[in-house]
């Protein structure tokens, strides 16, 4: 393994490109016209070269970054599909901050080592196999390879089937960083299918990308994000017949699901189509994701098949497509929000965020 690794092909630093972080990017909404953002690709970079100097990726050091390309490395050397890579380098985030952790006395849990503290005494391997990167990394993806259907569960419940760890959730915060590293790294390797191990192509509709994001609805962009017609809507509308399903774009926890429509100050039902005169979303859902991004569907034609409180996977059906609320038309109103943010303040382009999550709406 090691002799392969170390004869990748030399990729210089500079050829990246420049990889710009999603918040930087979202909160600019001065974009081009047709809502285009220019992308660094869908792993355009290809094998990584160990020899090479890495960037810093705050809040991470070159040496931290360099670890987390062993661990993509690895991966590409298995044949594990680029989700894995997000998965193992989040883990390694949480367990030891991308630092290859030796023997720390009182401050070690129990017996943990290296990247991904493993433990010599539960059989992960000896003292100086878990904190060689190589193996550590090595053994992480074996596992993960035998978690059924792996690829499509959230990363903390991926992670923690791994990792057996005492605070199962933790590994959800660090999965946005993880995506800007593995993009970085891999010139957009995030952006391809999430069951892929073929860098340069990217996610086509319907598919999961390795970012764990996916389009909640197939059909054309009818009425853009704060077009100068339209300045206060904070979504793009797109059109898809009437009981089209519509699917969770990620993983995360609903916590609206409910009917939001009214007529002249009065309730009004959303079991009928509605009309530009309603306000409201109809028949909606707000989910919250990993990074703190909220994802919404309204104008739903019946109930929401989700709850509030319900853990849903990307790709769960949360209804189908209706004209509830104010809508003038079959479609599905899709939001994207920042810092779980539900208001206007928080609302950025769904194309641009897409875009990035290599889930193109279009």
């Amino acid at each position: 393994m090691r002799p392969l690794l170390w004869t990748l092909t030399v990729v210089s630093v500079c050829c990246l490109g420049m990889v710009i972080s999603i918040v930087q990017l979202l909160s600019d909404q001065s974009s081009d016209d047709d809502g285009s953002v220019v992308l660094a690709g869908c792993g355009t970079v290809g094998d990584i070269d160990m020899s090479g100097e890495f960037p810093a990726i705050e809040p991470y050091s070159s040496e931290q970054v360099g670890n987390a390309a062993i661990i993509i490395a690895v991966g590409q050397e298995l044949d594990v599909p680029s989700r894995g890579w997000i998965i193992a380098v989040a883990t390694a985030m949480q367990e030891s901050r991308l630092t290859n952790l030796g023997h720390l006395g009182d401050r070690n849990d129990h017996d943990s080592l290296g990247l991904f503290q493993q433990r010599p005494s539960s059989g992960w391997g000896t003292p100086d196999q878990v904190t060689d990167p190589v193996y550590a990394s090595t053994k992480f993806y074996e596992k993960l390879l035998t978690i059924e259907n792996w690829e499509s569960l959230p990363l903390t419940v991926a992670a923690q089937r791994v990792q057996i760890s005492a605070f199962p959730d933790a590994y959800a915060k660090h999965e946005p960083k993880a995506i800007e590293i593995v993009n970085t790294l891999t010139g957009g390797g995030a952006r391809i299918p999430a069951v892929s191990t073929d860098l340069g192509t990217c996610t086509q509709p319907g598919q999961l990308s390795a970012a764990g994001w996916m389009i909640p609805v197939e059909g054309p962009i009818n009425s853009g994000f704060r077009t100068s017609q339209r300045p206060s809507h904070d979504g793009v509308d797109i059109g898809a017949p009437r009981g089209s399903t519509i699917v969770a774009a990620s993983s995360g926890t609903v916590i609206t699901s409910e009917c939001n429509a009214s007529l002249y100050g009065e309730s009004y039902s959303c079991d009928v189509d509605g009309s530009p005169e309603v306000a409201g979303c109809g028949w909606y859902v707000n989910i919250v994701h990993a990074g703190d991004y909220l994802t919404r569907y309204c104008h739903m034609g019946s109930a929401p098949l989700v709850k509030e409180g319900d853990v849903v996977q990307a790709g769960q059906i949360l209804g189908y497509v209706g004209s509830s609320g104010r809508s003038s038309g079959p479609h599905l109103h899709f939001e994207t929000h920042l810092n779980a943010d539900r208001s206007s303040a928080g609302a950025v382009n769904p194309i641009q965020f897409m875009e990035q999550m290599g889930a193109p709406l279009e």
